[in-house]
């Protein structure tokens, strides 16, 4: 059964569909506000829990989005092709199990690639990359192989609406909706995604300023498909801040999507021809240094990488609260220097010295009572020659302490460093020693959770040396986009419509001019005035700052509030949504959890780590799964109950037995 409710339809609709009985009772609702990824996985593993264990009663599934049920805003199919995923097809899938003989269904279908391969031409490949759009017609695909799959007695209804406020009354939850009448539901799963906070800080000084002043704009950070990019006229100076993934969404906007051209010359460069419709961009960032390209795919779809050094128990010995830099940093480094080291191994003597090496190192770290962090590279050294060391903070921040007589200095410097990483980038992520080694870091996030979800970490050290120092050296190291970014952006270099400002790039408002002013204390000559100025970073979750009413309305009152790091002396307000431990009710200001709801994703960032993932590898049952199976399970547990005998007598009919 196919529905999508929409504002502006009948408003009885929707609160009617739940109010019918059956022989076995009245409907049980379960509401999943928000289907970008983490819902959609949600709605899997509900249907799947239904296919395979019976209920009671009647079971109503409200999947409820105010852009796109079944894509979500990030992932919405009408958005333009020129903005990219940055993880190869291969490695995505929106099924908690690989595809069989039998129709696609919960529990059961094809990984992204295999889908695009069946169902359109021009597919690039297992190793290449999408734009979000297509990701958002896969999510659909996914939505529909669900509800096609539900067994008797379970309903899908897809509501395209903005809920505007959650209401807990007598052990259920009123939703209202700003198009539709109330609703009223026994369990909600919140997993409302990306958030657009209220301007905070120097951003709020910024938007001021740009709204004071006739002639300015700023736009905040958001998805760069919501972002008010058609609005900034031809040749007009923009500022971007920020140089990562939203970075690269921007410019494309604004090339690409303003009828400008890439193409390939005959020595194998590419080039830029403008449309003329293009402004001129100066951007920055602390760094000064783009995002670089991720290495070229080498790993198959259903790769899992086992780490033998970094492992939770390992690094929990005595189960006391860490300290990032003293307790976990030295066994991730050890791991990133054990592949680094390995593959460096098995590229000049084969895989028997790398498996040798390997051996080594492990008895190292485990001759004795407890684990010891090895000397990996001390170890190394008797097998072979080794690789430069590993230095993140010198990969991380390639310009650190250097200085530029010049824009036009700092721009071959940029320039030769991008040329540099896509060379690395082109050797592959198993071939190549670093980016392999790099790749660690991506592949232990599992262990990183573990040990810093729901303050693992000393409050101070979650914010000055996770937060503050490895995350944004993490992210710049190992969430890369594409490389044909990175070409692009050479191009873009070559024309001028594109300037890079330098290393610590400050954003100013100039009172005197009526302007912005970018500039690079490191770089002569480098201020450069703009009239838009375009924040293009990733907004930070905070629930004390959401600007939603749903989010703002259950913050008022007390639904959920922000999780704070204790300890003895010191404390840390993350802003991410407190939540228990799987299946993640929220916990209310009294500090009690409200256990008919959840809250997933993105919301509970900084109280649990790094909950921007959107897919999980086919037929691995990673965190992504685990804790939207924990979530349905627990959401179904009152369905199985047996109706009260005084309800069944209400239907009119005595009680069945389960479908």
């Amino acid at each position: 059964m196919n529905e999508e409710a929409r504002p502006g339809a009948d408003a009885r609709d929707l609160e009617e569909a739940g109010s019918t009985s059956s022989p076995r009772g009245k409907a049980y609702r379960v509401a999943v506000v928000g289907t970008g990824p983490r819902g959609m996985m949600v709605l899997e593993r509900l249907a799947a829990r239904l296919a395979e264990e019976p209920v009671t009663r009647p079971v109503e599934i409200l999947a409820i989005d105010a852009v796109e049920v079944g894509a979500g805003r990030i992932y919405r199919s009408d958005q333009p092709a020129w903005f990219l995923m940055n993880t190869v097809l291969g490695q995505i899938s929106a099924f908690s199990g690989l595809p069989d003989d039998a129709p696609a269904r919960a529990g059961a279908g094809p990984s992204f690639w295999e889908w695009w391969e069946s169902a359109e031409p021009g597919c690039p490949g297992p190793d290449g990359y999408a734009p979000r759009y297509f990701y958002g017609r896969y999510l659909r695909f996914v939505l529909d192989a669900i509800e096609s799959g539900l067994p008797d007695g379970v309903t899908l209804r897809r509501v395209r609406d903005r809920v505007l406020e959650l209401v807990p009354e007598h052990g259920s939850y009123r939703l209202r909706f700003a198009g539709h009448a109330p609703v009223r539901v026994d369990r909600v799963v919140l997993t409302t995604g990306h958030s657009t906070p209220e301007p905070t800080g120097r951003a709020r000084e910024l938007a001021g300023f740009a709204a004071r002043t006739p002639g300015l704009s700023y736009i905040a950070a958001d998805s760069a498909t919501e972002m008010r990019l058609d609005a900034v006229a031809p040749r007009t100076a923009v500022g971007v801040l920020g140089l990562g993934l939203s970075f690269y969404d921007v410019v494309a906007a604004f090339t690409i999507g303003r009828g400008g051209v890439f193409h390939e010359t005959a020595g194998g460069r590419l080039e830029y021809r403008p449309s003329g419709r293009e402004p001129v961009i100066v951007a920055g960032s602390r760094s000064g240094a783009p995002l670089p390209a991720r290495g070229r795919n080498q790993q198959p779809p259903t790769y899992s990488y086992n780490p033998l050094l970094f492992r939770p128990e390992h690094v929990r010995l005595r189960q006391r609260r860490l300290d990032f830099r003293t307790d976990v940093l030295p066994w991730l480094l050890a791991e990133i220097d054990l592949v680094h080291c390995g593959t460096e191994l098995a590229g000049r003597f084969g895989p028997d010295v790398r498996a040798g090496f390997a051996d080594e190192v492990a008895r190292v770290a485990f001759a004795g009572p407890e684990p010891v962090v090895p000397d990996v590279r001390a170890v190394a050294a008797r097998f072979g020659p080794l690789p430069d060391p590993i230095d993140l903070d010198a990969l991380a921040r390639p310009f650190e302490g250097r200085s530029f007589a010049d824009p036009a200095a700092f721009t071959a410097a940029v320039a030769a460093e991008v040329r540099a990483g896509l060379a690395r980038a082109a050797q592959g992520n198993v071939d190549s020693p670093l980016n392999a080694a790099l790749d660690v870091m991506r592949d232990t996030r599992w262990v990183i959770r573990k040990l810093v979800d729901f303050g693992g970490l000393r409050p101070g050290s979650q914010r000055d040396d996770f937060l503050g120092w490895y995350v944004p050296r993490a992210g710049f190291l190992a969430a890369g986009p594409p490389a044909e970014r990175l070409h692009q952006l050479l191009a873009l270099l070559d024309t001028g419509l594109l300037r890079l400002a330098g290393p610590e790039t400050r954003f100013d408002a100039d009172e005197a001019t009526g302007r912005f002013l970018l500039s690079s204390p490191h770089v002569a000559g480098s201020a450069a005035a703009v009239d838009v100025l375009i924040d293009a970073r990733i907004p930070t979750p905070d629930v004390r700052h959401d600007s939603s009413p749903l989010a703002r309305g259950l913050y008022a009152r007390g639904i959920w509030t922000s999780y704070v790091n204790r300890a003895a002396s010191e404390e840390y307000d993350t802003g991410g949504v407190a939540v228990t431990g799987s299946p993640f009710h929220p916990i209310g200001r009294h500090g009690r959890p409200d256990t008919g709801l959840y809250v997933l994703g993105i919301p509970t960032e900084h109280a649990r780590w790094f909950m921007q993932v959107g897919s999980s590898r086919p037929g691995k049952w990673s965190d992504f799964v685990h804790d939207a199976d924990a979530i349905a399970a627990s959401a179904l547990a009152p369905a199985r109950k047996p109706v009260p005998v005084a309800a069944a007598a209400r239907s009119g009919s005595p009680q069945r037995r389960p479908w």
